[in-house]
C-alpha cells in the first residue's frame, strides 16, 4: 500500500490517505445514519486496503445488511403491536371499547390507544372482527380500522399493510 501501488494517482491517494468524514458524507449526499455508517465502512475498507473497489463493495454491503436489519425489527415490533391489539379485542362483543397498550423488550416507541369492535364478519371460512383503534403520540391521536381474524388458538391481524410509503404517489 502506498501512493503509486493502485495505479491510479489520484484515487491511490484518496483509498490510502481517506477522505475526511464530514467530506465522506457530503460526497454521499446522505442523511441517515445507515448510509453514514455504509460511507464510513466503505471509506476505512477502502483506505485500508488501498483499493477504491473493495471499499466501495464493502460500503454497499454495509448499507444493504444494515436496511435489511431495519426492516427486520420494524415488522417484528409492528407484528408485536398489532398481536397486541388483537389480543385486547379478542373475544369482546360489538360495540364495546378499551384501551390497548404494547411495550417492546427495547422500551423506544411504546404505543397505546383505544380499540372498538365495529362488527363481526362470520363467514364459512373465518370469524372475524372489523375493529377501529387508535394511536395515540402525546396530544396527538390518528385513528385506523382493520379486521382480525380468530385462528384455532388466537386472533390474529388479518388487514393488510398499504404500500403507500414504499409506493408514494404511484400507488
Amino acid at each position: 500500500m502506498g501512493l503509486r501501488r493502485t495505479g491510479y494517482r489520484s484515487v491511490g491517494q484518496l483509498a490510502v490517505r481517506g477522505l475526511p468524514l464530514a467530506g465522506l458524507v457530503l460526497l454521499a449526499g446522505c442523511t441517515s445514519s445507515v448510509r453514514i455508517a455504509a460511507v464510513v465502512t466503505g471509506g476505512v475498507a477502502g483506505a485500508s486496503t488501498g483499493s477504491p473497489a473493495i471499499g466501495f463493495l464493502v460500503g454497499v454491503a454495509t448499507d444493504t445488511a444494515a436496511n435489511y436489519v431495519v426492516r427486520v425489527v420494524g415488522r417484528t415490533r409492528q407484528g408485536a403491536e398489532q398481536d397486541a391489539i388483537a389480543a385486547a379485542v379478542g373475544d369482546l362483543p360489538v360495540g364495546t371499547s378499551a384501551d390497548w397498550a404494547i411495550e417492546h423488550t427495547i422500551p423506544i416507541g411504546d404505543e397505546h390507544g383505544r380499540f372498538q369492535v365495529v362488527r363481526i364478519i362470520d363467514s364459512p371460512l373465518a370469524v372475524c372482527k372489523e375493529i377501529a383503534f387508535s394511536v395515540e403520540d402525546g396530544d396527538d391521536t390518528a385513528w385506523y380500522t382493520a379486521n382480525i381474524c380468530k385462528q384455532t388458538d388466537a386472533w390474529k391481524w388479518a388487514s393488510a399493510e398499504p404500500a403507500v410509503a414504499r409506493w408514494g404517489f404511484l400507488q
